[in-house]
């Protein structure tokens, strides 16, 4: 699997699969409204102290972002290690930087 860099794209393993991941502008607006973040300064104050129930909904967003769908919307019954979501988002946001 391959990632479109210029896309920002990035390409992590999650629950023993490769997954692409991207922080899009539809991603940002679902992590908004998800954790009740007003703005993109709210949501950077919030991403510094996400609990464990925050980074499903993020990791889902930025597959979704990524075109990866179907994972993003089954990802609460996937054995993802949580160490690997984590992995995942710190990835994602610093592709887009």
């Amino acid at each position: 699997m391959d990632a479109n860099g210029a896309r920002g794209e990035v390409v992590v393993s999650l629950a023993g699969a490769e997954r692409r991941l991207c922080l899009t502008l539809g991603a940002l607006a679902e992590m908004e409204t998800v954790l009740a973040c007003d703005g993109l300064v709210g949501l950077a104050e919030r991403m510094r102290a996400l609990s464990a129930r925050d980074l499903i909904p993020v990791l889902a967003a930025l597959l979704r972002g990524g075109g990866e769908k179907a994972l993003a919307d089954t990802l609460a019954d996937t054995a993802v290690d949580p160490r690997e979501a984590a992995e995942a988002v710190a990835k994602a946001f610093a592709a887009a930087a």
